[in-house]
């Protein structure tokens, strides 16, 4: 049976374009127009109501489920950034999309947050900073009742995607770049994430393989993504290695001040590519993230799910840069 998606590919646009074509939405080009049409003839498609329903807006809702973390005001760039992507996409995919956060439901099970989210018309749900002991949403996700794009974590089912960047490969090429750039550097300081994290457990493979292709040695802390932690492991430990790679920016800014305060220099990295690094003083590598186009892409992801689409994997592009103040001011 020919899908929606399979149009799509057949035309070379995205599911949304397809379902706004039939449907008649105006702001389509007639090339576009002319492409899915005859796509549309030559594989015999007949419209369902999945796709219909999403044009219309009878699909419901969809909401945007953010771990935001309250003990610090260092995160809202990367939470406001993935709010800006998902709802400028939802806009432009005619979808009505709300923001929730993790917090709101801690003493639910999921079957209370099933109603919860049923009783609000959710019928999607981008969920951002899922961790491993966050079984509530697990369960949610395996069950199926929502279509669902997880950012930052390995989901897949029927209706279930994930999507980010090769968070091994990308710690990997930072760590790298920052080894070979200051020669010799044999004594590794890797402070990771989050203990729970998923992230944390794909950048920490990252480093297991530049240790083993170098032949390095490597003393892994954890530093919970928080810049405090990260500045007093530095404070202990960074004297005895070589180079200070970090898992986050925010903890790159902590382990750097304490450098600093030691008056010692060891070159360090980060992971995110946060506007905080340009006003650090020291330039660092870091792995720069997309975080509103990765978001969007999410949104875009999330209506062909419930335009009949199948869930997957949907891997994003990073970047390598070494942020300063005058590429970060406007």
């Amino acid at each position: 049976m020919v899908s929606i998606r399979d149009v799509a590919r057949h035309a070379g646009v995205a599911i949304s374009t397809v379902s706004k074509v039939l449907n008649n939405y105006p702001n389509v080009s007639e090339e576009t127009k002319d492409k899915v049409t005859k796509s549309v003839e030559e594989l015999n498609f007949v419209p369902n109501s999945v796709a219909a329903a999403l044009s219309s807006k009878q699909a419901g809702r969809v909401a945007l489920l953010i771990n935001s973390n309250l003990s610090t005001n260092a995160k809202d760039e990367i939470d406001m950034q993935y709010i800006a992507g998902a709802l400028e996409k939802a806009m432009e995919l005619n979808l009505d999309a709300i923001t929730l956060f993790f917090f709101m439901f801690h003493h639910k099970t999921a079957e209370e947050l099933t109603r919860y989210l049923k009783s609000q018309s959710i019928a999607g749900i981008i969920i951002y900073g899922i961790t491993k002991e966050d079984t509530v949403l697990h369960e949610l996700i395996a069950s199926e009742e929502f279509k669902c794009v997880v950012v930052d974590a390995p989901f897949v089912n029927g209706s279930t995607s994930c999507i980010g960047i090769d968070h091994c490969r990308a710690q990997y090429d930072v760590a790298k770049k920052t080894v070979e750039g200051n020669k010799p550097s044999r004594r590794i300081l890797y402070i990771s994430g989050k203990r729970d994290g998923y992230v944390t457990e794909q950048r920490l493979a990252g480093m297991e393989r530049l240790i083993r292709e170098k032949n390095l040695t490597m003393l892994v802390k954890n530093g919970e993504f928080s810049e405090l932690q990260a500045r007093n492991i530095a404070m202990e430990y960074a004297a005895q290695y070589d180079v200070v790679v970090c898992a986050s920016d925010l903890m790159a800014i902590g382990a750097m001040k304490a450098l600093i305060h030691m008056d010692i220099f060891r070159p360090v990295c980060g992971f995110d590519g946060i506007v905080l690094m340009g006003y650090v003083g020291k330039q660092m590598n870091t792995v720069k993230q997309n975080f509103a186009a990765i978001s969007a892409r999410a949104m875009e992801e999330l209506g062909e799910l419930l335009a009949g689409g199948m869930g997957r994997n949907v891997v994003m592009k990073h970047t390598l840069v070494r942020m300063k103040y005058e590429d970060i001011i406007c």
